[in-house]
């Protein structure tokens, strides 16, 4: 049997991390605090569970998150194979069921023979031990204590906030309509629940928004707050400007109400969140509004005026390493051979990315100690980009950072259309991942992908 492996933290990083080494022969440790001790965003003790939307991303072969979940797809994933068998209907959107999907992944690693899952809350660092610390953006204050004396280096941070969920029964569809922007999607009525605003309606809301008391941060948190700027609560937008959501989350291209006939000034989107269909988040609206008086400020939303709601949004602290001054782009930590990072921690955005991550740390830390070389992802493809970037930006200017086709090589010709240059920017990636695993000769992957396209 291959070398033991640590790994701590059973978040998406984690769990596919451990999927990966197991399935390589490794023997896994996966530790994973909760119940044990909880987080300020966890509702449970699964493995692999969502916090914060249910959705994955676009599934769009020519959007960012979709050349990497496509990626992922090649290199073999658990976590997005469980996410296929959990999905829930959203237009152009990999969207899940979070339980079905949580539950099948804590399933699926607590059946495996070579991972032994440990719940108890790790605070020190072996490093004479294979080890990829996967532990999130929710990091315990011990384990915080523990890296940072490692790395030398002061942790960034930001503010994350989660949107609320609404019980599907309890929304008024006499003003609200069933669409998918332009149309798209399978189901021709619609994923999405919209409920559109007038312009009366819409200034209404945001000066409720602007004017709105948020929860007070505690004590470590209140020094220089700073959002990821993808996950900026709507108050703070509000308080942007009064045209900010209208451009932002409340964005209405492509939509009609069919009440009237036109686009609406702006409109709040709800998407499915259970397999049932009685669930919907309310897309974009991450938000730190005091839990009685958000309530009040989005009953003022057309439809949701008697929205009954099972978990109102919340905003708590993500921290993350300074990756670009810390890590190799096989995700191997600098000057500690045994030592991988993996997920949120590492300044990767978005769950497809966090995923992402925990292959390839898991994919390198396998081959490291079965004595081949490191894999590093072409810098043309999504995964590659997105390593390249978190582990060679300036360090002084390292932000967070999702998937985005901003973060690719540019092609080599010029392509005026924006359809086309997307296309092309797909295509390109997917042959240079495919060439790519050809060359690394992983029998897991041949086994799982290759041999489907040996004769492409």
């Amino acid at each position: 049997m291959a070398q033991a492996v640590t790994i701590i933290g059973g978040g998406l990083a984690g769990s596919e991390a451990a999927w990966q080494l197991a399935q390589r022969g490794h023997q896994v440790r996966l530790y994973e605090m909760r119940p044990a001790k909880t987080t300020g965003a966890h509702v449970s003790d699964r493995l692999a569970e969502l916090v914060c939307s249910n959705s994955l991303g676009s599934k769009l072969p020519d959007r960012a998150t979709g050349i990497l979940q496509n990626e992922m797809r090649m290199l073999g994933s658990l976590l997005m194979r469980c996410a296929r068998d959990a999905a829930v209907p959203a237009g152009g959107a990999l969207a899940v069921d979070r339980d079905r999907f949580a539950e099948s992944v804590t399933q699926t690693l607590g059946a495996h023979p070579y991972i032994e899952l440990r719940r108890e809350e790790v605070t020190a660092l072996a490093l004479d031990q294979p080890t990829i610390v996967a532990s999130g953006p929710l990091t315990s204050p011990a384990l915080s204590d523990a890296i940072s004396q490692l790395t030398g280096e002061d942790y960034l941070y930001f503010y994350d906030a989660i949107s609320p969920i609404v019980q599907a029964a309890s929304i008024d569809m006499s003003r609200a309509f069933q669409a998918n922007r332009y149309g798209r999607g399978e189901d021709t009525a619609g994923d999405y629940i919209n409920c559109p605003l007038d312009k009366p309606a819409y200034d209404r809301f945001v000066q409720a928004l602007a004017s709105a008391e948020t929860i007070e941060l505690r004590d470590f948190e209140r020094e220089d707050p700073n959002f990821f700027e993808g996950c900026v609560p709507i108050e703070q937008l509000a308080r942007r400007g009064q045209d900010t959501l209208a451009f932002g989350p409340m964005r209405p291209v492509g939509l009609t109400d069919p009440h009237t006939g036109r686009r609406p000034h702006a409109v709040v989107q709800l998407r499915q969140d259970d397999v049932a269909g009685e669930l919907y988040n309310v897309v974009g609206f991450q938000t730190n509004i005091r839990w009685k008086q958000q309530r009040e400020v989005l009953r003022l939303i057309p439809g949701l005026e008697r929205a009954e709601f099972v978990r109102m949004g919340q905003m708590h602290r993500n921290t993350f390493l300074n990756a670009s001054a810390l890590l190799h782009p096989t995700m191997r930590f600098r000057g500690q051979d045994l030592l991988y990072f993996a997920g949120q921690i590492t300044g990767v955005e978005g769950y497809v990315g966090n995923i992402a991550t925990g292959l390839l740390a898991a994919l390198n830390l396998s081959r490291q100690l079965c004595g081949t070389g490191a894999w590093i992802p072409p810098a043309d493809t999504m995964l590659g980009a997105l390593a390249n970037y978190v582990t060679h930006t300036e360090p002084k200017r390292f932000q967070p950072m999702k998937a985005n086709l901003g973060i690719l090589p540019p092609l080599p010709m010029k392509i005026k259309n924006k359809a086309e240059r997307k296309r092309a920017y797909a295509e390109r990636a997917a042959s240079a991942m495919l060439e790519s695993l050809r060359e690394l000769d992983d029998r897991l992957i041949n086994d799982q992908f290759l041999a489907t396209h040996a004769e492409n």
